[in-house]
């Protein structure tokens, strides 16, 4: 009998999206092995089969996943180098398209622009930057300000330039390559929202794990 054992790496990703019932570790999961046949079978197991009925989202402890692994590749050496434990969704694409999604997203652009505009105005208004702009004018040329200026061009052009670098993106190109910020807050968000969903399936027991 062979003692020789394969080692298996497999690196997990937090969340998944998948459009299929069946979920195999390949699906939630990178991995590293060297025999080719020993890969083949560890990606063609499956952990989970999402029914009508029963919830979009499942949550998969990585226990769960190398003790199937082992069920299949007895003399397999199991490596966890990614999370300990993944939120699958299973997901509709077709819900992505239509009319409605497109009503939704110009929705959403147009309280974007307006509600941004008004609040530049509404924080300008609260400050007084007229008066503001109106004083500096008298205090450099010694005369009353008539109407806008130089002033309020320049503080106009400042700002659109300033939101522009500030959030890296022209049009729908990026100024650098470094994320922007709203990129960075949307991850951050991500991960708060899926170490949340984890913890309460954990909670409830919902969680496929070892029994």
């Amino acid at each position: 009998m062979s003692t020789n054992r394969t080692t298996i790496y497999i690196k997990a990703e937090q969340n998944v999206e998948l459009q299929t019932e069946d979920v195999f570790v390949k699906d939630i999961a990178r991995i590293a092995c060297s025999d080719p046949e020993t890969l083949a079978k560890v990606k063609a197991v499956r952990l989970h089969s999402f029914r009508e009925g029963q919830p979009e989202r499942q949550v998969i402890s990585l226990l769960k996943v190398i003790e199937e692994i082992c069920r299949v590749c007895p003399n397999a050496d199991v490596q966890s180098v990614g999370e300990a434990e993944v939120l699958v969704e299973r997901v509709d694409a077709d819900r992505h398209k239509g009319p409605v999604q497109t009503l939704k997203l110009i929705f959403v652009a147009m309280v974007s622009f307006f509600g941004t505009a008004f609040t530049i105005m509404a924080f300008h208004n609260d400050i007084g930057i007229s008066e503001v702009f109106a004083k500096i004018y008298e205090m450099v040329t010694g005369s009353a300000g008539d109407g806008y200026g130089i002033l309020e061009l320049s503080y106009s052009v400042g700002l659109a330039v300033g939101i522009t670098v500030f959030f890296n993106h022209i049009g729908g190109r990026r100024i650098t390559k470094d994320p922007t910020p709203i990129e960075v807050e949307m991850r951050v968000y991500e991960e708060n929202v899926n170490k949340a969903l984890i913890e309460t399936a954990d909670r409830e027991g919902r969680t496929i794990d070892v029994s």
